[in-house]
């Protein structure tokens, strides 16, 4: 009879994973143990990209979940609801869950796990992050020997795309943006991605597996690209940095040693990366994850964040690692004291954030300012007066009659930098503060 699946939508990662599941030949074997059962859809009559019977689709949706003879279901519908409620009723009727929904799994994981261990069911979400790339089963498993210092990444093609025509045309955010929506790698809406959204609820994902503990996604800092100009990149070029919306893990050392401390930084801005850096290269709508561990040191992975195949591709890998689990013996007894814990999600408790006022970074500034001799210096000693040590300063030339200085800082604390920068702006010399970014 085979294994059952059940898939909850038929858009184009559903459709990409069915594809695999009717062309087993020449994958993995066990691909052909796997029956689809039934797919939910909101239209029967709408065409299709595969042909099935009649009775294969549906749109009770309920009725897939609960039904006694589907082992997994595999939720690829998108959206918060129905999807988190109909992921809680299969598992509540003893299903296994393979999912692709980062937002549901972003807000609603510790709901989701916690059901999931009572349950003895496993929710697997490989192509929650990253689309084709491998990384959630490496985290772990593979990696999970590790002590994780941290996890730092490219995981949004769409502000990935952006920023590298920006780079290499010195075009501006807007009308690159514009032609992203023309030829689909930006939404109607681009707000979850161009506003540090969706990569938020990835590395709220991410560092979670990382580091061992639940994530509130509301204490994750989230700052999108919308502010970052053709200027910003011509200088960060001259300075030897690319421009990348980064989203970062990083366990807090202390400010003294380098102890690790009981909690983390989570955050999503736009950086300035050196180009030397690993990540530096990562351009167009490829995605890159680094981690960085104790004994391994740098792993990093690579390769294309969306699309039809790549995420197909993660899907049913999860749907296989059930399977296998099911055909090795433990059938439907799992129980949470029998659960892999390679595979399942125990942790209960939340991890602490660290608020964004104590992290400690380098800062890019660019601002301008009345045209005239003592200007540098009187910046210079306002940061000073703020224990924000400068790398440089240095008067670019003139925009719109005010002189453009830009600013490195070395590393400091965001909290003495962001004051010193509150002072700056009453300055009645300076006419405006154009940029404001990180750098790694």
């Amino acid at each position: 009879m085979g294994i059952k699946v059940g898939l909850l939508g038929l858009g184009t990662v559903g459709a990409g994973a069915v594809k695999i599941l009717l062309d087993p030949a020449d994958r993995h074997p066990l691909l052909s143990q796997i029956a689809i059962a039934k797919i939910g859809v909101r239209q029967l009559d709408k065409p299709r990209p595969v042909n099935f019977p009649a009775e294969v689709l549906t749109t009770d949706l309920e009725s897939l979940v609960t039904d006694p003879e589907i082992a997994i279901v595999v939720e690829v519908m998108g959206g918060l609801e129905p999807a988190r409620s109909l992921i809680l009723k299969a598992i509540h009727h003893g299903k296994h869950v393979v999912t692709a929904n980062k937002a549901v799994i972003a807000r609603y994981g510790d709901e989701i796990f916690t059901a999931a261990n009572e349950a003895g069911v496993y929710v697997l979400l490989e192509a929650a992050v990253g689309g084709g790339i491998p990384v959630i089963q490496p985290l772990k498993q593979a990696l999970g020997v590790n002590r994780i210092q941290a996890v730092t990444g490219i995981i949004n093609g769409t502000t990935n795309y952006i920023l590298t025509r920006m780079q290499q045309e010195g075009g501006d955010f807007e009308p690159i943006l514009a032609e992203a929506q023309r030829l689909g790698y930006a939404e109607a809406d681009p707000a979850a991605d161009v506003d540090g959204l969706d990569a938020a609820d990835k590395i709220a994902i991410l560092a979670s597996l990382a580091f061992g503990g639940r994530i509130k996604l509301s204490e994750v800092y989230s700052e999108g690209i919308r502010q970052v100009t053709a200027a910003d990149m011509a200088y960060a070029s001259r300075l030897g940095f690319v421009i990348k919306l980064l989203a970062i893990a990083r366990r807090n050392t202390h400010p003294d040693s380098e102890e690790p401390l009981d909690e983390l930084q989570l955050r999503v801005h736009p950086t300035l990366v050196p180009l030397a850096h690993p990540l530096a290269a990562v351009n167009d709508v490829y995605n890159a994850i680094l981690v960085e561990g104790d004994p391994i040191g740098q792993v990093m992975f690579f390769g294309p964040g969306a699309g039809e195949g790549p995420t197909a591709s993660a899907v049913v890998s999860d749907i296989l690692n059930i399977a296998a689990t099911l055909v090795s013996g433990q059938g439907s007894e799992i129980t949470a004291k029998t659960a892999n814990p390679l595979l399942a999600c125990t942790h209960q408790h939340y991890c602490k954030i660290s608020p964004m006022a104590d992290i400690v970074s380098r800062y890019y500034l660019r601002l301008l300012a009345e045209d005239r001799p003592g200007v540098i210096g009187k910046l210079g000693l306002c940061f000073g007066d703020h224990a924000v040590s400068l790398e440089s300063i240095v008067q670019i030339g003139l925009r719109d009659n005010y002189a453009e200085i830009v600013i490195v800082s070395h590393e400091v604390k965001e909290a003495h930098f962001q004051t010193a920068l509150d002072d700056l702006r009453g300055f009645p010399e300076i006419h405006s503060v154009a940029s404001v970014l990180r750098v790694l």
